[in-house]
C-alpha cells in the first residue's frame, strides 16, 4: 500500500458499527424505502464478513419499545448486540470498549435513526480522534428533510458520506485481490440491481462462464408456425 492509499478504507483500518437496526426505529422511517434500507444495511455487513473486519452491534430498549434487531442482520453478524438506554452510544462504556479494542480509528457507521443515534456518537467520535463514516443508504430519518440536516451536521463536523457500494468496491479496490473477489460479486449480484444483472451477462456472455444457480441453458430457437 503507497502512502497515497493509506487513507482510503481498508479491511486493516476500519471498524463497522450497526446501530438500532431495529423493527420499531424503521416503522418511523421516511427518507427512504424500508426495504431497501434492509437491503443496503445487509449487503454492508456482508461486506464487513468478507473482508473480516471487526463488526459492532448496537440495539436500544428491545423490549421496552424497539424489537429484536433485524433477525438477518443477525444471522450475517452471528453476535450479539449490545443493548443501551442512552440514545449516544458513546456514552456507553461497552461499546465505545468494543471500537477500542478493534485497534482501528476508522469507524463505518450505520443505523437508525440518523439525526440521533447515528449523529450523537459520530460527532462525539470526531472530538476523541476517530474518522466516521456514515454510510447514508443504511440509516434512515423520519422525513428526507431530516435525513439531510443530519447527513449535512455530520459532514460539517467532519464525517465523511458514503454509500454501502462504495465501501464495498473501495475495500476490494483491486480486482486481483482474489481472496475477496467471489464474495464481492456475490454481494453485487445479490444486492445492487443492474450492476449485479450487468455482471452475470459478462460472465456469460462475454467470458462464457457457466450459467449460476442451476438454472437450464438456453434452447435453440425454434421456427413457430402461425395456428
Amino acid at each position: 500500500m503507497t502512502f497515497a492509499t493509506q487513507h482510503l478504507l481498508n479491511p486493516e483500518n476500519a471498524v463497522f458499527v450497526f446501530v438500532d437496526q431495529q423493527p420499531q426505529m424503521a416503522f418511523g422511517v421516511r427518507s427512504i424505502d424500508t426495504q431497501l434500507l434492509k437491503n443496503n444495511t445487509i449487503a454492508l455487513a456482508k461486506t464487513a464478513r468478507a473482508f473480516n473486519a471487526p463488526t459492532v452491534l448496537t440495539s436500544i430498549e428491545s423490549e421496552a419499545f424497539s424489537g429484536y434487531v433485524w433477525p438477518e442482520l443477525l444471522e450475517v453478524l452471528q453476535q450479539d448486540p449490545h443493548e443501551r438506554t442512552t440514545m449516544n452510544f458513546w456514552e456507553d462504556k461497552n461499546v465505545v470498549n468494543a471500537i477500542k479494542a478493534s485497534g482501528r480509528k476508522k469507524i463505518v457507521i450505520s443505523g437508525l435513526w440518523t439525526g440521533a443515534c447515528v449523529n450523537f456518537p459520530t460527532l462525539c467520535a470526531l472530538k476523541d480522534g476517530y474518522e466516521v463514516y456514515i454510510i447514508g443508504d443504511a440509516c434512515g430519518e423520519v422525513s428526507p428533510e431530516a435525513q439531510y440536516a443530519a447527513m449535512t451536521r455530520a459532514e460539517k463536523a467532519g464525517a465523511v458520506p458514503m454509500t454501502s457500494l462504495q465501501v464495498l468496491l473501495e475495500l476490494q479496490r483491486d480486482w486481483a485481490r482474489a481472496e475477496s473477489y467471489e464474495a464481492t460479486l456475490d454481494i453485487i449480484r445479490t444486492h445492487y440491481g443492474s450492476y449485479g444483472m450487468g455482471v452475470d451477462y459478462a460472465q456469460t456472455h462475454i467470458h462464457r462462464e457457466p450459467q449460476r444457480g442451476g438454472y437450464p441453458q438456453p434452447v435453440e430457437k425454434t421456427h413457430i408456425k402461425a395456428a
